[in-house]
């Protein structure tokens, strides 16, 4: 919270805004999406939707697991190339959120959900 009262102070940042910040960690594809609920929330999902960012530890196919939902409903996982950093800040309690950031009727479910993933400071 400093670092963002120094940014209002220097004129970089107005006061009523500092406490909103956001910064943008990654842009993945959605993995695994084909085994859940995806094609049946499909018509109702929105660009900007809040997601959720669910940490699996102890999930038998991958440690760093981390389960991506929509209003409680499972959608697939952050891709294992791209969970480690984001399941150990997770673990650290930091404050991270995500949103939906693409749709696209591709038939290839690696490339019909975007999201972004970002830190709340």
């Amino acid at each position: 919270m400093r670092f963002l009262l120094m940014l209002s102070l220097l004129g970089w940042l107005p006061l009523a805004e500092a406490q909103s910040i956001r910064l943008l960690l990654q842009n993945s594809a959605l993995a695994g999406s084909q085994y859940y609920a995806l094609a049946e929330w499909w018509p109702e999902l929105k660009v900007g939707d809040r997601l959720e960012l669910i940490r699996e530890p102890d999930n038998r196919h991958d440690r760093h697991a981390i389960r991506v939902e929509w209003r409680g409903h499972q959608l697939g996982y952050v891709p294992r190339a791209e969970n480690r950093q984001l399941a150990a800040a997770l673990d650290r309690g930091e404050r991270l959120g995500a949103r939906l950031s693409a749709l696209s009727d591709n038939k290839n479910p690696w490339r019909r959900l975007a999201f972004e993933v970002f830190i709340e400071l």
